[in-house]
């Protein structure tokens, strides 16, 4: 299983993949892939700052190999890079269109003797990894059934001393205001409503499921690791925005009326199509209050 899913919610995006209702299994990853990318770029200051935190509780020059499980196109796996400049990084993903990707934006920036990458499907190949001193999982573990045993996997290949990094939860991104001019107000959260509906049976249909509460310091806690610390970090593009963010406010509604129409009211339904209607005044492609926000959290624990 490829370890990212365009693009929805701030449970984004380890490197800025979100998840979006859809069947990962017939995605194109190379048509997906710039999506992907200028998603995780949006989000790069706030993994910036993540990965400037983690160098103050990890030993910088100490930390030789980072593994970035579902990694997608690789941009968290340079900043890996440029935080920790005595080490590894590797990229793992299940999509080697995605791993081409990460190979080549580690290349273009300067970064290609440090960055390898890894072809892996998940949990299964855990044990194939490697010992690592960092392991960052973005949005990643919750695509696997059983949490609690892949953190113990995870627990086994770290060094002793090393941290696993996991970015979980958050908050979920906002685009437009409350009331939008179309529609009944509050059309982002009744959003966030079908999407957890979504969430909660992707889970429950996830081979080896295991229905546990999402507290991770619990779960790191249990796979035998020492809570080192829980911080958040926030994507905050005010409107106006770039062509580039606007393209992905478009990508990320497209993909909201594909997967949750099933689930949403029939005002709603049409809502969204005006929305993504290039030819109505107030879709996206023209709206001036138009913003990017979201908020990222980041779990850590020690080995040891």
């Amino acid at each position: 299983m490829s370890q990212h899913h365009a693009s929805h919610h701030g449970h984004q995006h380890g490197t800025g993949h979100g998840h979006g209702p859809h069947d990962h299994t017939h995605l194109d990853w190379s048509e997906m892939a710039p999506l992907l990318e200028r998603q995780a770029e949006v989000a790069s200051p706030a993994y910036a700052e993540a990965a400037a935190w983690l160098g103050t509780l990890a030993p910088v020059q100490g930390v030789r190999r980072i593994l970035d499980v579902g990694s997608g196109p690789g941009v968290v796996t340079g900043l890996l890079a440029e935080a920790f400049p005595a080490a590894e990084a590797v990229a793992v993903d299940g999509s080697p269109e995605l791993l081409a990707r990460a190979r080549a934006r580690a290349d273009a920036r300067g970064l290609g003797a440090r960055v390898s990458t890894l072809h892996a499907e998940l949990p299964e190949g855990i044990g194939t990894l490697g010992q690592a001193d960092l392991v960052w999982a973005g949005n990643s573990l919750h695509h696997m059934g059983d949490q609690s045993a892949a953190l113990a996997e995870f627990a086994g290949i770290l060094n002793p001393g090393g941290l696993i990094v996991l970015v979980e939860g958050g908050l979920p991104r906002r685009h437009l205001p409350q009331n939008i001019g179309i529609g009944r107000p509050g059309l982002e959260a009744r959003l966030d409503a079908a999407h957890a509906d979504w969430f909660g049976e992707m889970r429950a249909e996830l081979p080896d499921s295991k229905d546990e509460p999402d507290d991770w310091r619990a779960l790191l806690a249990g796979a035998g690791l020492t809570p080192a610390g829980t911080r958040t970090f926030l994507v905050d593009v005010p409107a106006p925005v770039s062509p580039a963010v606007r393209e992905l406010a478009v990508a990320h509604y497209e993909r909201l009326r594909d997967g949750l129409a099933a689930r949403l009211d029939a005002d709603d339904k049409e809502t969204l199509d005006r929305l993504l209607d290039p030819a109505d005044a107030l879709s996206l492609h023209h709206r001036t209050d138009l913003f990017h926000l979201t908020a990222h959290t980041v779990h850590t624990a020690r080995k040891g």
